[in-house]
């Protein structure tokens, strides 16, 4: 009993050990960030799979002493967990080879069926983000879960998930008890129930520990993004706003209110001191909403100036969310966009509108304009390639996952609205500023 203690205990190091060494590859982790692959990423990671896994089968093959290091079952599962069926039936089979070899017949269907489960998870899974949020320990936020209609399915996912790992492990052990020799099993000469248990727990965390490492670095990539993306926001604010066109106009406004309306011109350049001093202090990646409208009040006021009456700005704000933070820089970019592709080629000028609410958990903000609108060829690309709104579609991604929207509805002629809606976060202290209305 105690070597097969023992047994279990360094199959878990050495599982905890190769998930390891799997993240430190940079391609790795380049593959851990993407939901989508193609055929020939999920082969690759198949054979890396297999080339790892396989190894610590040929080694359990050749070295009967080291039990430990064959992870064959646990492995498939994985693979298909992380890449869908294709990569997860690559992967048992392979790895499987070296106990084929060994007279273990069974090994090779077993692995390649479990491989083939493990997408069948992934196809289950309600968004990918639950794969990673997997948990063997059901605690109080699970059973809470149970009892919200809208997570129930998620809730029913985890619990799928659980018992899919356990049938894997039953089936390995019933093939061993009925074909002997056909399959490795670890409890061949322990039957005794709390050997069986401790057996299936193993499995569980063995399947749940490189879960948690990658999920790890999947995080820490996010977060270098997160910050690549706010600096980038931020350059790109200081490059197409405060660029020396922008500066030159709101220089040239200020020196004619100078002689006409000084009081004015005081208000100009105490308004671009703020968009001046906003951008180029240390920014954080969220920021509460009256924050961001506070940065939107000031540099309209500024292109109002310039404008005139033909730029006019509205605000349908819920008072609920003024103190909710949203991410950084999040309103600028589409109100330039409005101002630079939808009014400034309209001889009339026209109106822009910020709208926000929360409901139901989540906060949805909207930025509309009645300009000239955008072209039907141009909209379908506009989240992929349109400069400042494409920046925020990815910053939303890297922050919430799947879980957002941003929408983009435009018809030529009268104008464009973009809504993103996301997952209402803890609001902030309200900030010493004056309330947006």
């Amino acid at each position: 009993m105690q070597q097969y203690l023992l047994t279990l205990l360094l199959k878990l190091g050495v599982v905890t050990s190769l998930a390891s060494i799997l993240v430190r590859s940079n391609s790795f982790k380049r593959m851990l960030m993407q939901e989508q692959r193609t055929l020939n990423q999920r082969l690759v990671l198949a054979l890396s799979f297999a080339a790892i896994f396989g190894a610590g089968v040929a080694t359990r093959v050749i070295l009967p002493a080291y039990k430990a290091v064959d992870l064959g079952l646990e492995a498939s599962l994985l693979a298909g967990i992380l890449s869908g069926y294709v990569t997860g039936l690559v992967a048992g089979v392979l790895i499987s080879l070296p106990a084929m070899f060994n007279g273990e017949l069974l090994t090779m269907p077993l692995l390649a069926a479990v491989g083939v489960l493990g997408g069948l998870l992934r196809d289950c899974a309600p968004d990918t983000e639950e794969i990673w949020r997997f948990s063997p320990l059901i605690d109080l936020k699970f059973l809470r879960r149970l009892r919200l209609p809208g997570s129930r399915r998620p809730a029913a996912f985890q619990v799928f998930f659980l018992l899919s790992i356990l049938f894997a492990e039953f089936l390995r052990g019933t093939l061993g008890w009925l074909f002997p020799g056909s399959v490795f099993t670890v409890p061949e000469t322990s039957p005794h129930p709390l050997a069986i248990f401790l057996l299936y727990v193993t499995t569980l965390f063995a399947v749940t520990l490189p879960l948690k490492i990658w999920n790890n670095a999947r995080n820490e990539t996010k977060l270098v993004e997160q910050e690549q993306l706010l600096m980038r926001a931020r350059l790109a604010a200081l490059s197409s706003q405060i660029n020396p066109h922008f500066l030159f106009n709101t220089l040239n406004s200020v020196s004619s209110l100078i002689r006409t309306n000084p009081e004015q011109a005081r208000a100009v350049v105490y308004k671009l001191s703020n968009i001046l001093r906003r951008l180029l202090r240390k920014h954080e990646t969220f920021s509460p909403l009256r924050d961001e409208l506070d940065f939107i009040n000031d540099y309209l006021a500024i292109e109002m100036v310039r404008f005139g009456d033909k730029l006019r700005f509205e605000k349908d704000v819920s008072p609920a969310t003024l103190d909710l933070l949203v991410p950084s820089m999040l309103l600028q970019p589409l109100v330039e966009n409005s101002i630079r592709h939808g009014l400034s080629g309209k001889v009339d000028g026209g109106v822009i509108r910020v709208r926000s609410q929360a409901e139901g958990g989540r906060i949805r903000v909207s930025v509309e304009d009645d300009g000239v609108g955008i072209p039907e060829a141009k909209l379908a690309t506009l989240l992929e390639q349109g400069i400042g709104v494409s920046n925020v579609n990815e910053r939303l991604k890297v922050l919430f996952g799947d879980d957002y929207r941003m929408y983009v509805d435009s018809k030529p002629d009268a104008g464009t609205r973009i809504e993103i809606e996301f997952p209402e976060l803890q609001p902030a202290v309200p900030a010493a500023s004056t309330p947006a209305t």
